[in-house]
C-alpha cells in the first residue's frame, strides 16, 4: 500500500468507511468488557534472548541496530500466507507477531532496546471491525503493556518508527529482506556491507545452543518421532491414495504438537526418493517399493527437527535394497562417530563419504582405489550431497555465516547438526545393475556435540535395518 506521494506505509487507512451509517458506527464503539491482561508471566525464553541481545550490543557499540519481523505476505487477493517472523528476530525476542521491529539504540553504557508492536485495534475510528487487518476479524493481538510483560522488553507503536528512523544520527545497521517499510526509511543511513555484517554476525551467534535452545529441539524431535509413527501406522491407506495421505499424517502431528512442519516434508515413494527435495507427494506407494520419509516438527518457539527415515513400505527390505540400506547405515555410524569438540566440521562428512565410495568400488560401479574416487569426487554421482548441516530455528541454521566459521570450522559443545548420508540411484542410470535403478536410500538424525562427544537427539528411532522392520511389525500389529 502507498500513501498520496507513493510511498509505502505500514498498515491500512482508518479514515470513515462508507456504506455504514453514524447509529452502527456508534453501537460499534460501546459496550465492550476490558480484557487487558496485568498477570501475565514472561515467556520461558526471555531470559536467554536478553542475553542474546546484550552480546549483540557488546558486539556493536555506537550503533543503532534495526531488526525487523517481517510482514505478511499476500497469497491471492485478501488472503495471507501463514505468518513465520524472521529467524533473527524471533531469536533476540522471543516474539512472533508480524510487523514487529526491535531497535537497539546506543546510550552511554551499551543500548537501550525497544520493541515496536502494532497496538490493539482502534474501536473509536472502526479500525478493529472495519479494517481488514482489524481485531474482530483476525483475532485478538496482546497491548503494547501486555507485550511489555510476555518479552521483557519496552514496547511502542511501531506505526511510528518510519519516522522516527527518518531523523536517526549516527551509524546504523538493518537486517534486509523482511520490511520494506523499515528499509525505505533507512535508505541514506545503511551500507549492504554493514548490513550484512549484521547479519552474518547473528547467523553465528546462533552456533552453539543454550539450554533453552537444546530442549527445544528435543522436544521437536520427541514430536517428530511420534509423526514418523503416526505414517507408519498408516502405510496402507497410503497405499489406497497416495503419498498426500503421508504428508497429511505428519502434519497433523506437526499442528497437534507444534507450531507447523519446519520444511515441506519429502514423502518419496520409490524412485521419488531419488529426487533429493521431492515435495510434490503426488505419487503412489506401492509396496515392495521403499519410503523416503524426510520430516521434521517445529516447536512453537520455531525450533525445527530434521530427521529422515528410508522405510520399506511392506515392513520388509528386498535383499538388494538391504544391501543399499546397509551401507548407507554403515556410512552414517562413521559420520556419527566423528562427531566430537575439536573434531573439523568437515570430518563427519569425509567419514561418511568414504564408506560410501568403498561400498561403490566394492559393488564395482566405480573403478578404485577409494582414495582415487575420493579425490576425483566420483561417488558423488549417486551420493549427491553434504552429509549434513547446522540444525536450529532454521531447518539449514547459520546459513549466512562466514565460511571459516562454518564449514572450515571446528565443533564445539551445543552445536547441533544433522548427519544424513545418503545412496541414490536414478531410475535412468545406465550405469548400475538394472535392480538398483529407482532405489534411493537416506538415514538422517540430529545430533548434539557434548562436552565429551555427542548425543543422537532423534535415536529413539530405529535406524538398523532389523531393528527398522521389528519396530514397523510392532506398530502394524
Amino acid at each position: 500500500m502507498t500513501d498520496s506521494d507513493g510511498e509505502p506505509v505500514r498498515g491500512r487507512k482508518n479514515d470513515l468507511y462508507p456504506g455504514v451509517s453514524d447509529e452502527l458506527a456508534e453501537n460499534m464503539k460501546c459496550g465492550w468488557a476490558d480484557t487487558e491482561a496485568h498477570d501475565l508471566q514472561q515467556v520461558p525464553q526471555a531470559a536467554h534472548t536478553a542475553a542474546r541481545r546484550a552480546a549483540l550490543s557488546a558486539r556493536f557499540p555506537g550503533e543503532c541496530l534495526v531488526i525487523p519481523a517481517g510482514n505478511l505476505e499476500t497469497r491471492s487477493n485478501d488472503t495471507e500466507y501463514a505468518f513465520r517472523a524472521s529467524t533473527e528476530y524471533a531469536y533476540l525476542t522471543g516474539d512472533q507477531t508480524h510487523d514487529g521491529v526491535l531497535v537497539l539504540e546506543p546510550v552511554k553504557d551499551g543500548h537501550r532496546a525497544t520493541i515496536h508492536l502494532l497496538p490493539r485495534s482502534n474501536r473509536e475510528n472502526g479500525e478493529f471491525w472495519l479494517d481488514g487487518m482489524g481485531e474482530l476479524w483476525v483475532g485478538r493481538r496482546h497491548s503494547l503493556a501486555e507485550a511489555e510483560q510476555l518479552l521483557g522488553i519496552p514496547a511502542k507503536d511501531v506505526r511510528e518508527l518510519p519516522e522516527q528512523l527518518k531523523q536517526a544520527t549516527g551509524p546504523v545497521r538493518n537486517v534486509r529482506g523482511h520490511d520494506a517499510v523499515i528499509e525505505s526509511s533507512l535508505t541514506d543511513k545503511v551500507t549492504k556491507e554493514r548490513d550484512e555484517e549484521l547479519r552474518v554476525y547473528l547467523s553465528e551467534a546462533r552456533a552453539v545452543k543454550d539450554d533453552f535452545e537444546i530442549g527445544e529441539l528435543q522436544k521437536a524431535v520427541d514430536s517428530t518421532v511420534r509423526g514418523f509413527e503416526d505414517v507408519v501406522k498408516v502405510l496402507d491407506k497410503a497405499e489406497a491414495t497416495s503419498e498426500r495421505y503421508i504428508e497429511g499424517t505428519f502434519f497433523l502431528r506437526a499442528r497437534v504438537e507444534g507450531n507447523d512442519v519446519g520444511y515441506g516434508s519429502i514423502c518419496a515413494a520409490g524412485p521419488h526418493a531419488c529426487t533429493l527435495h521431492w515435495v510434490r507427494n503426488d505419487g503412489d506407494v506401492r509396496s515392495g517399493d521403499l519410503l523416503l520419509l524426510d520430516a521434521g516438527v517445529e516447536t512453537h518457539s520455531l525450533y525445527t527437527a530434521d530427521v529422515t527415515r528410508t522405510l520399506p513400505i511392506n515392513g520388509r527390505f528386498t535383499d538388494v535394497q538391504r544391501k543399499i540400506y546397509d551401507a548407507v547405515y554403515e556410512a552414517q555410524e562413521a559420520g556419527i562417530a566423528a562427531v566430537k569438540p575439536g573434531a573439523a566440521y568437515r570430518d563427519f562428512h569425509d567419514a561418511a563419504q568414504r564408506v560410501l565410495a568403498e561400498k561403490l568400488v566394492e559393488w564395482g560401479l566405480v573403478e578404485g582405489p577409494v582414495a582415487r574416487v575420493l579425490e576425483l569426487g566420483l561417488q558423488r554421482r549417486w551420493t549427491l550431497h553434504g552429509t549434513g548441516h547446522m540444525l536450529g530455528m532454521d531447518v539449514h541454521d547459520c546459513a549466512a555465516a562466514r565460511t571459516e566459521a562454518y564449514v572450515d570450522g571446528t565443533l564445539e559443545p551445543g552445536m547441533c547438526l544433522t548427519v544424513e548420508p545418503g545412496l541414490y540411484f536414478q531410475a535412468d542410470d545406465l550405469t548400475v545393475p538394472e535392480e538398483y535403478r529407482g532405489i534411493g536410500v537416506r538415514i538422517e538424525d540430529d545430533i548434539l556435540v557434548t562436552e565429551d562427544g555427542n548425543r543422537n537427539l532423534s535415536e529413539a528411532l530405529p535406524r538398523r535395518s532389523d531393528e527398522v522392520e521389528a519396530w514397523m511389525a510392532a506398530l502394524k500389529s
